[in-house]
């Protein structure tokens, strides 16, 4: 019996490759003067709503997308691997697989890869994994919120699985790669790898952690979700906004737990000050009204409240790119969580339930998320608020920033008989005003429907 990864080997006709596949091939040829031994295609996601609370053990409800990685492969005797991509502003990469350096000062595209190659090689200790000359073609848009970085991890994870002939679940997989992206100096939380592995054509999913486990999320056949690129791109990896978020969130569950009685020095995620109290969202809600205060927290409000040392604080608690922030709000930052973490519960249970109003139900949802991760969160940027401003101008149900934030792309529910007013308009509105968003516009400004996970392409 295959494992669960595998049933999605496609066999492909050799005289018969799609154009793209065809394509990629004979570069390769040119590139390596050989042929690819099997191609491995991991989808980027759009996230429907579930911001930053992934890595505060909430469940999330993103769906695949169409635009992907794909990625050609030889398993080659020398142990090295050789990096390319179609796109010439990405530079040729190799390395020697036994010494993998990943270097975090600089998130360039090869060292994603090095993420999921790394990850896959400690995962089953190959003492002399095979080399490979490996060549990458994307069509995510970078920095935009689409989860091109996370895809190509995942990528690189199943392409380096493929080449050392082992086998994992997707689950497995996912977990892995998750991990594995953290080389690069990301705390992420694992909707990105989980969904590229996990999805399926046609339903979005409920993803929900420890253990990690996806239900199918049926959306209203009477919407169509519209994705718009910002223009502004923002990489996680070389800013440090993403990461104090997470440590905002880390150090909230530790004044939270501390103030009822926990062991708060094992707490690490929002989640699980819920678990242990055993209580609702709202109540927790209630609880972070009366246990944190809006005004940011110094770091020396947060030593005292814990009653450790500001070396104690840098050492145990912060992680490596926040030692030097000075100021952190967490009454924001946990209210977000636990406001966004029941739009979700409630946004499935609407899609289970598909009342008649379902729709304009969900939109709601989306418009609340989009205010608390504008207000709470503090995630969004100016280009987005307007972005998401003309998308409901111009007849979007509900509109909302989607992915980290500071950039990418708002993703909005359009009732689908108006499907075709509204990218006219927000083209004109949005794209045709500026001369650099109007360069862009042709892949920044389209509606997509749940597309498939990762998958392994063999000529048969």
């Amino acid at each position: 019996k295959l494992p669960a990864f595998y049933a999605n080997i496609v066999l492909l006709n050799v005289s018969n490759l799609p154009f793209r596949l065809q394509k990629l091939k004979e570069m390769f040829i040119s590139k390596f003067g050989s042929a690819p031994k099997f191609y491995v295609r991991a989808p980027g996601r759009v996230n429907l709503i579930g911001e930053h609370i992934d890595y505060c053990g909430y469940a999330v409800l993103p769906m695949a997308i169409e635009q992907d990685i794909l990625i050609a492969v030889e398993p080659v005797k020398t142990q090295v691997v050789q990096l390319a991509n179609t796109n010439s502003l990405y530079l040729d990469f190799s390395t020697s697989v036994n010494n993998i350096q990943i270097n975090k000062t600089k998130p360039q595209w090869h060292n994603y890869f090095l993420c999921g190659l790394k990850g896959i090689q400690e995962h089953f200790g190959l003492n002399n994994p095979t080399g490979m000359n490996c060549l990458l073609d994307g069509t995510i848009p970078p920095s935009s919120g689409l989860s091109s970085s996370s895809a190509l991890v995942c990528c690189a994870g199943l392409v380096t699985l493929r080449a050392n002939g082992k086998t994992l679940s997707k689950v497995e997989l996912a977990e892995i790669c998750t991990k594995s992206e953290r080389y690069i100096g990301t705390e992420g939380g694992g909707m990105d790898q989980s969904i590229s592995f996990l999805a399926e054509e046609g339903t979005a999913k409920l993803i929900e952690f420890s253990p990690l486990r996806a239900t199918d999320v049926r959306l209203p056949s009477g919407a169509a979700f519209v994705i718009a690129n910002s223009c502004v791109e923002l990489n996680k990896a070389a800013t440090s906004h993403y990461n104090i978020r997470v440590m905002e969130c880390r150090l909230a569950t530790k004044l939270l737990s501390k103030s009822k009685g926990l062991d708060w020095k094992k707490m690490l995620r929002l989640h699980d000050v819920q678990t242990k109290l055993g209580v609702g969202l709202e109540e927790m809600l209630t609880i972070v009204e009366e246990v944190l205060h809006p005004e940011p927290y110094s770091t020396e409000e947060i030593c005292k409240c814990l009653g450790i040392s500001l070396e104690e604080l840098r050492s145990q608690i912060l992680s490596q790119n926040t030692q030097d922030v000075s100021t952190f709000k967490l009454y924001q930052r946990a209210k977000h969580v636990y406001s966004e973490a029941a739009r979700v519960l409630e946004f499935k249970k609407i899609c289970s339930e598909a009342p008649a109003n379902a729709i304009q139900l969900l939109g709601e949802l989306m418009n609340q998320s989009y205010i608390s991760c504008r207000e709470m969160y503090e995630c969004s940027c100016p280009e987005l608020d307007r972005l998401v401003d003309i998308c409901l101008q111009f007849g979007a149900i509900g509109s909302r920033l989607t992915g980290a934030g500071w950039g990418g792309c708002t993703v909005s529910m359009v009732p689908t008989d108006k499907l075709n007013t509204f990218l006219k308009n927000v083209r004109k509105a949005y794209y045709q005003t500026d001369v650099q968003r109007l360069a862009l516009e042709k892949n920044s400004l389209f509606a997509t429907k749940p597309g498939r996970g990762a998958l392994v392409f063999v000529e048969a």
